[in-house]
């Protein structure tokens, strides 16, 4: 069983790396809890009652309290990230409990035990805010959503921002390709395939290549590996709760595995060149994602096909429009990446487009 009593958003101090707090008496559950904790990672301080000057109690990132505790923390000072902890399902006076010490949250064990390792897991990793998350798709072949997606996160990383580029199509030859680190050491996606429960956000950024100054997760040069949708979950998941920005190259298609991704979007950008096919292949592109995705815009490529511009694509389209992805000459082996040049008119085009999002509050 768990619930909660009050809305779940963090507290400040869960932004913060820290030690969870534990408090109870109750020997057999301790022995839980602190088996939870060395699963998620986590060192916890345990103490009977509120700690000795009640500093380390309102500092705490998470407290788990024990339902035998309950009774000793009624006047401790309210505050958020309180869950209170028991193994009776049939505890019928625990909600009263829960009121009493203000906590968020009502868990018993074993039931909720995955749920509490995620929530530990959190405090050992100093979660804060999750990424932005903007995921980049062609409304047809060819259509420069992989240059895009390389040029957003090359601009983000640039600006100061953790960074992660996901290459979420296993088709599309390879971003780390396009970004001239092919041969840069670190993990790519089949490593990945048997993922299915939580994966640690600071491992899995450390295992990655970085290549200008991002994190890459792309494919290999072997056979295709299916991915499946339990993996796609876990390691994008793993990726928002780092913070900062992560940018997916997604496929045309959508699967289970697209979907997952998908679902974790803040943003999607549909590339679509100003050319009547393309607009016609684009709205099918559309209509797919726009079934899972909430929020869609066009980046229109030039060049216009006669009777066609940036706002009349968008409005065949139905779809907030972006603005003009502009075109940057070829660099030869060896030059820099899409978006590379810092006052190229490609990195103009991503530097005012997180700027827009952020102004509006969207960035994390």
């Amino acid at each position: 069983m768990a619930g909660a009593i009050t809305d779940d958003r963090p507290s400040a101090a869960e932004g913060r790396q820290g030690r969870p707090l534990i408090v109870t008496e109750d020997v057999e559950l301790l022995d839980d809890l602190l088996r939870l904790c060395a699963a998620a990672g986590a060192r916890p301080e345990v103490h009977h009652g509120v700690p000795d000057g009640r500093g380390r109690w309102e500092t705490a990132p998470l407290v788990l309290v024990g339902t035998d505790a309950a009774r000793r923390l009624r006047g401790a000072a309210r505050r958020r990230g309180v869950v209170l902890v028991g193994k009776d399902q049939d505890d019928s006076g625990v909600w009263q409990r829960a009121v009493e010490i203000g906590a968020d949250h009502v868990l018993m064990l074993p039931d909720g035990e995955q749920w509490l390792v995620d929530r530990i897991a959190d405090v050992a990793e100093g979660v804060g805010r999750p990424a932005l998350t903007v995921g980049v798709v062609g409304g047809r072949g060819g259509a420069g959503a992989s240059t895009l997606a390389c040029a957003l996160a090359v601009t983000s990383a640039r600006q100061g921002t953790r960074t992660l580029l996901v290459d979420a199509d296993p088709l599309g030859g390879g971003l780390d390709v396009l970004l001239g680190g092919e041969s840069a050491d670190g993990l790519r996606w089949p490593a990945f395939a048997a993922s299915r429960g939580r994966v640690g956000g600071g491992a899995l950024e450390e295992s990655l290549p970085e290549m200008h100054a991002l994190r890459v997760l792309s494919w290999d040069r072997g056979d295709a590996v299916a991915i499946p949708p339990q993996a796609v979950r876990a390691v994008l998941a793993a990726g928002r709760r780092r913070g900062g920005a992560v940018v997916v190259d997604l496929p045309r298609r959508v699967d289970e595995g697209v979907a997952e991704a998908l679902a974790q979007l803040d943003i999607g950008l549909l590339v679509v060149p100003a050319e009547l096919r393309a607009v016609a292949a684009a709205s099918r592109v559309a209509s797919a994602f726009g079934m899972v995705l909430r929020d869609l815009r066009v980046a229109v490529r030039g060049p216009y096909a006669p009777g066609l511009d940036d706002h009349e694509v968008a409005r065949l389209l139905g779809l907030p429009l972006v603005g003009e992805v502009p075109t940057e000459a070829e660099l030869p082996d060896g030059g820099k990446p899409p978006g590379g040049v810092p006052r190229g008119p490609l990195a103009r085009f991503c530097e005012g487009f997180w700027a827009r999002v952020a102004a509006r509050g969207e960035a994390a």
